[in-house]
């Protein structure tokens, strides 16, 4: 029985895992496809510069640099919370957010000397996120789907609310979320319950229809 439960469990954290690694994967192309994208732009740049230069062209040229340093500002971090582990989750998954085309509002501060260790916190936002995205996915029109997320401090505590679109969740007699997907995907559920619950904080999910909410408070 025991090496049955086993096996089981096994299992399971095998398809968690599989499903990390495929998640990490698709942020990871979704980066290299950009920089492709941005070194094929500045070969391009290259090229027109030259061509003012060897035209003495010098106003048209300042007027090039100005525009591409204006561009450059986009290309910048979408978001800076204060914290640069939190930067890389935060804006690889929001990368990946514009990629699968989710119309995302986010606002994002945190102090710059955290109680929390910052790998919990990354945990936590992270699978916060992919459950969101994951919802996301649930709507069949892209136009609806959304997801808003507000990082901040409140009352002496580290708030964390994510909101999402998505299709109907189901509850099992403890009051917990099935996700949608294969079981593998309860595991990142239970990785937000276990963080916040190892700080003594304050977690609420709330599912309304077509909206996911959730809500979590850490003390500083």
């Amino acid at each position: 029985m025991r090496a049955i439960i086993s096996r089981h469990i096994d299992k399971r954290i095998a398809g968690y895992q599989n499903a990390l690694l495929i998640k990490h994967y698709e942020e990871v192309q979704n980066i290299y496809l950009k920089m492709r994208g941005w070194r094929h732009d500045y070969h391009n740049h290259i090229q027109v510069m030259k061509a003012h230069l060897a035209m003495n062209q010098l106003d048209e040229l300042k007027d090039y640099l100005d525009m591409l340093d204006n561009d450059l500002q986009t290309v910048d971090t979408v978001i800076k919370t204060g914290n640069i582990h939190l930067d890389a989750i935060l804006n690889s998954k929001l990368s990946l957010m514009a990629n699968h085309q989710i119309k995302v509002n986010a606002k994002a501060q945190v102090p710059s000397v955290l109680t929390i260790n910052e790998y919990d916190l990354c945990s936590i936002i992270g699978n916060l996120l992919d459950n969101a995205m994951e919802g996301c996915e649930q709507v069949p029109q892209s136009d609806d789907q959304f997801i808003r997320i507000y990082i901040g401090v409140f009352k002496q505590q580290l708030y964390i609310s994510v909101t999402n679109s998505t299709g109907e969740l189901k509850k099992i007699r403890t009051g917990k979320y099935l996700t949608t997907k294969g079981s593998g995907h309860g595991f990142g559920l239970r990785r937000i319950d276990a963080l916040v619950k190892k700080y003594g904080g304050y977690l609420n999910r709330q599912n309304e229809p077509g909206v996911f909410a959730t809500e979590v408070m850490l003390p500083l």
